[in-house]
């Protein structure tokens, strides 16, 4: 049924003190136009006979004689709303997983908020730089970073497998061979050592072996230079002011025959064969002593010469040669001694301080020197058992 709005309100006025302050006619008049509103929705049958006018003066009554359970409050709701309201609450997005469109904005949170805040984009561009934090620009995705670490979803094993196959910084047991293929540097701030266990150290050119140093085993303390190409000799070679020279070549074609570029200078030498001797320059000791007894050294010199004339007989002793020769051994040494007017001679003779008596040139001792030049005395010992010697001895005049 159609309820006509302008009778509704004259009815009303009617029925209610024209006097009043209240609301409720401003409330009825507002009923009215709910029940207008809905009245589609209202059957005929709502309203019975029972139901009266006067029932509108009480709005509870009125709602529940025309079938609302709303209230006054909530019929508020709807004042002001012009059109459909489920069209109107079609056109909002649902509290529980609303779906947004167009561009929705929300408050952009402080960099590292970490709540249930929303997340706008300005707040995610924020933490990406964060995290990017200046990186290069070929590292600044996740897939240039993988690309980096070479697609390896296991990198952090590989490293640590990689790692623990290196040699430590600071030592270690290394297995294998080290292969390279240009010049190889071995640069240290202290020594460098190196320990064989099988004594040798070889070196090879083009993986043949040319030489190495060892140790023999029957004298492992001992070094060993050794050549392993047949006939192919060792050679020190060195810089004289500049120039490279060949010191000395042992030449293993000719039993490691020895060639010295220049001068050889030893406190000592033992030959066992023979000495072949071009030029020989043996060192003469000078002095100046006139009288008192004579000690030659036969370990460091060979010759003694007396350039000042003699003023007394002497004796003569020749040291370190029972400690120096072996048995069968001999040495031999000679004394200058200059005469003047009245010659003197010497005439006592020992070996490591005990005497002896040589056997002389021409079969007898001298008993005198030679006046105004210069006597020669030669003496060749031979040691022919433990502190046992045999001394030949000549004495010759050179005016």
């Amino acid at each position: 049924m159609a309820i006509d709005t302008a009778t509704f309100e004259t009815t009303l006025d009617s029925k209610i003190d024209a006097a009043t302050t209240s609301d409720d006619a401003k409330s009825f008049l507002l009923l009215a136009k709910a029940v207008e509103a809905v009245n589609n929705a209202i059957s005929s049958s709502s309203l019975t006979k029972s139901n009266n006018l006067s029932d509108l003066l009480n709005t509870t009554t009125a709602l529940t004689n025309l079938g609302f359970t709303a209230t006054i409050a909530e019929l508020n709701y709807t004042d002001g709303v012009t059109s459909n309201i489920q069209t109107q609450l079609d056109a909002k997005a649902a509290v529980a997983s609303p779906t947004f469109t167009g561009t929705p904005a929300a408050p952009t949170a402080a960099t590292g908020t970490n709540t249930t805040q929303i997340a706008t984009t300005a707040f995610v561009q924020g933490e990406v730089t964060a995290l990017v934090d200046s990186a290069p620009s070929t590292l600044n995705t996740l897939n240039e970073l993988a690309a980096a670490l070479g697609d390896d979803a296991n990198f952090s094993t590989t490293v640590t497998n990689s790692i623990a196959a290196k040699l430590p910084l600071a030592g270690g047991t290394m297995t294998g061979d080290i292969s390279h293929a240009s010049d190889f540097t071995i640069d240290v701030g202290g020594d460098i050592s190196l320990d064989a266990d099988g004594g040798d150290i070889n070196f090879k050119n083009g993986g043949t072996l040319f030489g190495s140093i060892n140790s023999d085993a029957a004298s492992p303390q001992a070094m060993r230079i050794q050549a392993h190409v047949s006939d192919g000799d060792i050679v020190f070679k060195g810089s004289d002011g500049g120039s490279t020279i060949t010191a000395l070549t042992l030449d293993m074609s000719e039993a490691g025959a020895a060639t010295f570029n220049s001068t050889v200078t030893a406190t000592g030498a033992t030959i066992n064969g023979t000495l072949d001797i071009e030029e020989v320059y043996e060192k003469v000791n000078i002095s100046n002593g006139t009288t008192g007894a004579i000690t030659l050294n036969t370990q460091e010199q060979g010759v003694i010469f007396y350039n000042v004339n003699q003023t007394a007989n002497r004796t003569i002793n020749f040291s370190n040669v029972n400690a120096n020769l072996a048995i069968g051994q001999s040495v031999t040494v000679a004394v200058l001694m200059a005469q003047g007017s009245t010659a003197y001679y010497l005439n006592g003779y020992q070996v490591d301080g005990s005497s002896v008596t040589p056997k002389w040139s021409g079969g007898s001792a001298p008993t005198a020197g030679n006046a105004s030049g210069i006597d020669s005395y030669s003496f060749t010992i031979i040691k022919t058992a433990d502190a046992t010697f045999t001394v030949l001895a000549s004495q010759t005049q050179y005016a």
